[in-house]
């Protein structure tokens, strides 16, 4: 298994302001993971699973196809593309961003929380009804601790390990084993600012 910091070479680190502006939409993430999980697939086919019109899910493929993180899939025929990923995770930004990088990767990062709460919203409206080992695996979690710099970093560390772990299941359908779903593990550290400002 790579170590964090290799694990974070893999993804696709994003610093370029255009790059970052094309997921600043929380349609493009549903349409990233959805040819990510189950590509090659239409727009015809993302519009039947996600609910969305054909010529909605045609344009937002199109914008994704425009920045490298999908592509058509080699071999097709037809009308209708069929598109796969390239880009399976992602890295917002980085750590010396000017202006106009850091505000398009603002934006990408709130189209993305905002892609994940509506996802945790619906599911947690509508109880799981199947198997208990599966409403059992569903949770939310929330602690706050106090922590150095460098004590949050070796967190931000151990919870790429744990992301990691299972990663490589979402390129390799190959690798899958049987009875494997689809979960979504969203992570987020939060600096809570200090003095009357916490909110």
């Amino acid at each position: 298994m790579p170590s964090a910091r290799e694990a974070v070479d893999e993804y696709d680190r994003i610093e370029d302001p255009k790059r970052l502006r094309a997921l600043a939409h929380p349609l493009r993430w549903e349409l990233l993971e959805h040819v990510g999980s189950y590509g090659p697939v239409t727009a015809t086919r993302c519009a039947e699973a996600l609910g969305e019109s054909v010529a909605s899910c045609s344009y937002h493929l199109n914008i994704l196809a425009k920045y490298g993180f999908i592509e058509e899939a080699p071999g097709s025929h037809g009308r209708e593309r069929p598109w796969q990923a390239t880009s399976y995770r992602q890295i917002l930004g980085g750590t010396d961003m000017d202006t106009e990088t850091h505000v398009a990767s603002r934006a990408a990062g709130n189209a993305l929380i905002d892609r994940h709460v509506a996802l945790i919203k619906k599911h947690h409206a509508h109880p799981y009804e199947g198997p208990g080992e599966w409403r059992r695996a569903n949770t939310v979690m929330s602690s706050t601790m106090f922590l150095t710099s460098e004590e949050a970093e070796q967190v931000r560390e151990m919870l790429s390990e744990l992301a990691e772990r299972f990663g490589n299941r979402m390129e390799d359908a190959a690798l899958r084993p049987l009875g494997a779903r689809e979960v979504r593990l969203f992570i987020a550290t939060t600096l809570i600012p200090e003095g009357p400002a916490r909110s």
